[in-house]
């Protein structure tokens, strides 16, 4: 039988390999990167629960090594030491110092929940009755995002813009299972249920999202299933003025037209292959229910497909051939027929051809 290793090189082997994975991760997909009021308070009570730990870790071990030292069994000394049993003083400071420091902590925690889940501003109306915040209704799926902007009649997927400097709220649900709403460098995740809506609010910073190319990362932070781990989305965080000519190019984006003999091919492949669960409007006339599959306006200028593979034709058409291969479980697996390699050539030059924006 093999000799095992002793305990200790156990545990040195499991605190080293600790220490390397928690420096993986995608860039502007951490909590301690915070690009927002809403991250950065909760980082600040992060480090505030921390600092408290810490120090209550350290002043423990002090005294346990004071107490080791001073009161160690020496060789030829038989006399015990003083005994401070029921001492009123003692009891009193380790009763007292634990109350004060949970004080410290739970007043600001509390506070901040309270502040954080007031989301009566989202319905704020300005002398015309229009809203004076942006709200946005987030709809998870097995396994993407959809993300609608009901006072602006846009749908999107898989991609969410968002204005940077001001608050925007959120208004999530789910459409199959119990899903988790989570931008890690903008703040806190929140569930996404079936049967009642979760309402939240989130701020990107300006300075910080141009640090990150004004593009941060979503995930789902809720065990939903075998390809849970792969329910990404990106997020492009830009200013007042850039939102507002995204938005008046989503609001005049016009019926797609193919440009060349092969994409209009591939829209024909779509029309008769894929239009009957996507579509390429980015209009929310559609209502949510029929909505079963991403939108795809503007599928050509985003930076994914899937939300996974890097975005060129040559992964679109790895994707439409065996989506099973990259996504377990999802529902576009066996919706439609194989197509051959024309019909994909075809298709992936319609879709790539597909933007609202230039």
């Amino acid at each position: 039988m093999k000799a095992r290793l002793p305990k200790w090189r156990v545990l040195a082997i499991l605190t080293a390999l600790a220490l390397v994975l928690s420096g993986c991760g995608e860039p502007f997909l951490s909590t301690l990167r915070p690009a927002g009021e809403v991250a950065q308070a909760q980082y600040d009570l992060m480090i505030l629960s921390t600092l408290i730990m810490v120090g209550v870790i350290l002043i423990v071990v002090v005294i346990y090594v004071i107490a080791l030292i001073r009161f160690r069994r020496k060789k030829g000394d038989d006399s015990v030491p003083k005994q401070v049993e029921g001492s009123h003083v003692l009891e009193l400071i380790w009763t007292v110092i634990p109350i004060i420091l949970l004080l410290i902590l739970a007043v600001p925690t509390v506070a901040m929940t309270f502040d954080l889940a007031d989301t009566s501003d989202a319905e704020l109306v300005d002398e015309e009755g229009n809203k004076k915040n942006l709200v946005i209704n987030v709809r998870a799926n097995l396994y993407w995002w959809e993300f609608e902007y009901p006072d602006l009649g846009i749908v999107t997927a898989q991609d969410l813009v968002v204005p940077t400097d001001q608050n925007v709220y959120f208004n999530v649900t789910a459409s199959d299972v119990k899903h988790s709403f989570w931008i890690p460098a903008a703040g806190g995740k929140i569930d996404t249920n079936v049967d009642n809506v979760n309402s939240f609010y989130l701020e990107f910073d300006n300075e910080k999202a141009n640090e990150a190319g004004n593009v941060f990362y979503g995930k789902c932070a809720e065990l939903c299933g075998p390809s849970h781990a792969l329910m990404d989305f990106k997020v492009r965080a830009i200013d007042s003025e850039q939102f507002t000519s995204w938005v008046t190019a989503m609001q005049n984006a016009e019926e797609p037209v193919a440009e060349t003999e092969l994409a209009l091919q591939g829209q024909q492949v779509y029309n008769e292959q894929c239009l009957g669960c996507h579509a390429v409007s980015p209009d929310n006339s559609t209502p949510a229910a029929a909505r079963i599959a991403p939108n795809l306006s503007d599928f050509g200028n985003r930076t994914k497909v899937a939300g996974i593979l890097d975005h060129n034709e040559e992964e679109l058409k790895n994707w439409i051939k065996n989506p099973e291969q990259y996504k377990p479980g999802n529902k576009m697996t066996g919706a439609y027929k194989e197509l051959n390699e024309q019909e994909l050539d075809a298709l992936a030059e319609y879709l790539m051809s597909l933007k609202v924006q230039e």
